[in-house]
């Protein structure tokens, strides 16, 4: 059974940082296009971060470029987001996500059949 399973959310300060992990089980996660999504409640969940299957290519919403990094570590299965110089903006729940689509669409959230349960973030003083 292919499960996700992410952690590394909490409380921080403005300012501060935090690393989201997501582990997988069941399947080889480097095999698959992987994204990190989020989500404030009352509105539509929105792509943060999206890594290619052969680490070569990573994409960002603008919001977060230059404060966000998203890696692989094929020895975990795990990918990872190290997100710096937080804001209160940044508060949501953060899913991870992989898929077997093109990176072409990975800003599609239709390319992805395997997801994390979520975990908080929450950014205030």
């Amino acid at each position: 059974q292919r499960q996700l399973v992410e952690s590394g959310g909490g409380l921080v300060q403005p300012g501060g940082s935090l690393r989201l992990s997501c582990a997988a089980s069941g399947f080889t996660l480097d095999d698959y296009v992987v994204a990190w999504f989020r989500q404030v409640p009352g509105k539509e969940r929105e792509g943060v971060s999206y890594i290619s299957r052969s680490e070569s290519s990573t994409r960002y919403a603008e919001s977060v470029k230059g404060r966000f990094t998203i890696a692989r570590d094929n020895a975990k299965n795990t990918v990872y987001l190290q997100m710096n110089s937080l804001k209160p903006e940044d508060t949501a729940v953060y899913y991870c996500a992989a898929g077997r689509g093109s990176w072409v669409f990975a800003d599609h959230e239709t390319e992805y059949d395997n997801w994390g349960q979520g975990t908080q973030v929450t950014v205030s003083s």
